[in-house]
């Protein structure tokens, strides 16, 4: 069981499991397509964490259960004013992994819905599998809010500057194919198999000497921090525009309309 975690709390919204040197932790909120809440945030980073000091772990893949992936910060709980993050390790940010670096390969397998916070853990991941029939995308700013978890630090970095700004921007899906072509994911699974495909590809990289791996994930991840989004300096970019937007009046409208299956009605502050 994952540490700094409640044993019900981690059964009931993550699994944890170990096979053949490949920790799999599936986000497990099915009837919520697995959105974040505070819940979620810290079982996912207590498993990431456990998965991280295992020595039998070499590699770890992150998916979610039922068919969606993530389908990011849980609006219904934001629009209440609760908090989604674990308040013990809010430096790990988002879902308890999107700030959380480990020194071992973290594959993401998109097995579904994956828009907003799912892409932004997709993001954050060092390798991604994609299901056939799911999109990512960064639909924030058409809930008043803006992509917080990383998705703007690290969008620009993995695509063309103009196809992130219309990513960013437009908040349109980009479907599995297209997402392929841009060189966001390293492979596309046929219908249901996202998971079978990411562990396939786990056990490639886990059949590799662990040191060497997690050494070359470490120069890899050390001289391009500026680059992929995990620098400091960018962060605290970040929760300036965080503090700006979600503070605002269209940021509590965006999450109420959406609550009230309704369409916002924007003021700009």
């Amino acid at each position: 069981m994952a540490p700094d975690c409640d044993p019900a709390a981690s059964e009931s919204v993550i699994r944890y499991e170990v096979r053949d040197h490949i920790a799999i932790i599936t986000l497990n909120r099915p009837d919520a397509l697995n959105a974040v809440n505070a819940e979620l945030s810290a079982a996912a980073g207590a498993a990431l964490e456990e998965a991280a000091q295992d020595p039998s772990v070499r590699v770890v893949v992150i998916t979610g259960a039922g068919r969606a992936f993530c389908a990011g910060a849980d609006l219904k709980e934001i629009a209440a004013g609760r908090r989604i993050d674990d308040p013990d390790h809010r430096e790990w940010d988002f879902a308890g992994i999107v700030r959380h670096y480990v020194p071992k390969p973290v594959i993401a397998a998109v097995n579904g819905f994956a828009l907003g916070g799912g892409t932004e853990i997709m993001l954050a991941a060092d390798l991604a599998v994609i299901d056939e029939g799911a999109s990512v995308g960064l639909p924030e700013v058409k809930r008043g809010l803006i992509a917080g978890a990383g998705g703007l630090l690290r969008i620009h970095r993995q695509v063309p500057q103009k196809v992130a700004a219309e990513i960013a921007l437009t908040g349109r899906p980009v479907s599995a194919a297209r997402a392929y072509e841009l060189g966001l994911v390293n492979a596309v699974a046929p219908s249901g198999t996202a998971l079978a495909v990411a562990v396939d590809l786990a056990a490639e990289v886990a059949a590799n000497a662990p040191l060497a791996v997690s050494e070359s994930k470490r120069v890899m991840h050390e001289t391009a921090k500026a680059q992929r989004g995990w620098d400091d300096e960018s962060w605290k970019i970040n929760s300036s525009a965080i503090r700006t937007v979600f503070t605002s009046d269209d940021a509590k409208e965006g999450p109420r309309a959406f609550a009230e299956k309704r369409a916002p009605e924007w003021t700009g502050r």
